[in-house]
């Protein structure tokens, strides 16, 4: 018999009997627990988040490690910190077990071993300096519960997503989350609740912590790259609205300086001078 809440069967029964519409809404039902799950968990997000703020501010970097669904949420959410948020490249680290083909297609057995989430790490010379959470719905996953162990054994502060109370994982981890969702609609499909807990933790966790590092000015995305039109009209608005000048003018700026922020530091200073 399997404890863990993430395996429980489904509160539905005879889903293939069900009508798209009831479907939908039974689902929208699970989902909206959500929500109110992670805000149960808000005050280990808040310890998590400053403590990898701190490590960042001190120049180390933070790492997602995981498997699966987890895995590539990591991924997804280390991805989308350069273009968002102008860091640089390798400040936020996704690490999945398998490697890149892991993230379109399964790679067999891959998250049951032991010791290869730190030969990962070490690709990326992993040190005290750095921040690693493993991300496991079951907090069971052996490539992360053996990674987080080896960080521990090596002095480097971890943290850890999970969706089961009292998880292995939680053993190895200085500042776990623990975001209790209850059985998925769909029995065991973590992909589903779970994931979606995790993303919206991801979420929450790297744009506190990038806010925090000064990456964004009052709402607005300053540092983001304008890597295609939309990005760089979106920008323009930016610059409109807090500065009250022509669009043209403002085009005009965002093409030179390329740059919000900057636009928005020489904006300032010509103000300064008046």
């Amino acid at each position: 018999m399997n404890n863990k809440i993430t395996e429980q069967a489904s509160l539905y029964n005879h889903l293939e009997k069900m009508t798209t519409d009831e479907l939908v809404k039974n689902m929208n039902k699970e989902d909206a627990k959500v929500a109110f799950a992670v805000k149960n968990s808000s005050v280990q997000i808040c310890q998590l988040i400053d403590a990898a703020y701190e490590k960042m501010k001190s120049g180390g970097r933070l790492i997602y490690l995981g498997a699966g669904t987890s895995g590539r949420l990591g991924v997804l959410d280390a991805s989308e910190c350069p273009p968002t948020f102008g860091i640089p490249d390798g400040l936020v680290i996704g690490i999945i077990a398998g490697g890149d083909k892991a993230l379109r297609s399964p790679v067999e057995f891959a998250e049951d071993s032991k010791d290869q989430a730190w030969k990962d790490l070490c690709k990326y010379s992993v040190n005290d300096k750095d921040f690693v959470i493993g991300i496991a719905a079951s907090g069971s996953t052996p490539y992360v519960a053996y990674g987080l162990n080896q960080c521990r054994d090596q002095g480097i502060s971890t943290g850890s997503i999970v969706c089961n109370p009292n998880s292995w994982i939680e053993q190895y981890s200085d500042f776990p989350v623990t975001v209790i969702v209850g059985p998925e609609f769909l029995t065991g499909s973590t992909r589903l609740k779970s994931g979606t807990a995790q993303k919206m933790v991801l979420n929450t966790i790297s744009t506190s912590v990038m806010i925090k590092l000064g990456r964004v000015r009052g709402n607005k995305m300053v540092d983001m790259m304008l890597s295609n039109d939309k990005l760089f009209h979106r920008g323009v608005s930016m610059i409109v609205e807090i500065y009250k000048i022509p669009e043209r003018e403002a085009k005009l700026l965002l093409a030179s300086k390329g740059s919000v922020r900057e636009v928005c530091d020489y904006l300032s200073s010509l103000e300064l001078k008046r």
